[in-house]
């Protein structure tokens, strides 16, 4: 087992991960799960400033996790968001909190500042995680979503990864970090795994 750098070829089988979320769940607000090309873009896009990372045992991937950006203007670009799904066999096993542990660290020393969860309300397992997880509530956006037949709502939290005053220079893309700082490969290498 591991956690690794995601790349395009795992994209097939983080789309069968996902494609659970989309049809059966009210986790993820899509109605459709995307097209393989359309979760293609959404990987280049993200990929392009953020991490993505996959869990993956004995040449499966069974879980993904990624950050991304919560707002689009110039002036939040030190705030990022996060998102993990795994497939069924990997859920109670500790897979998201490393997962999520990874992500965080590897987002600031990016030099992010603020991260961000956004959780379909109600789902109590989500929010305790996130709780344990070290988020903290911000605020819940009461029956934004319907889907499956019911109003739904939005519940955000947020968690400090920095904690820097004033800023000298906005985040590193996540390619140029691994590019310069190659202990980032021997830090995923060297995760204490379950």
């Amino acid at each position: 087992m591991s956690v690794r750098i995601a790349t395009e070829a795992d994209l097939p089988a983080m789309l069968e991960i996902y494609t659970p979320y989309v049809d059966h769940t009210t986790v993820s607000f899509e109605y459709e799960p995307p097209t393989l090309q359309a979760f293609t873009d959404r990987f280049r896009s993200i990929t392009a400033r953020f991490p993505w990372l996959v869990w993956e045992e004995e040449g499966c991937v069974l879980g993904y996790a990624y950050g991304s950006a919560p707002f689009t203007r110039t002036a939040y670009q030190w705030s990022c968001e996060v998102s993990i799904y795994l497939a069924p066999k990997a859920h109670r096993r500790g897979i998201g909190r490393i997962l999520y542990t990874a992500l965080e660290q590897l987002m600031t020393r990016q030099g992010f500042r603020m991260c961000y969860a956004l959780i379909t309300s109600p789902n109590t397992a989500s929010l305790s995680f996130h709780t344990a997880m070290g988020y903290r509530f911000l605020v819940d956006f009461h029956d934004v979503g319907f889907k499956m037949g019911q109003w739904l709502g939005v519940v955000w939290m947020e968690k400090e990864l920095n904690s820097v005053e004033i800023s000298s220079a906005p985040p590193i893309p996540f390619a140029e970090l691994v590019k310069s700082d190659k202990s980032i490969l021997y830090f995923l290498d060297n995760l204490p795994l379950p």
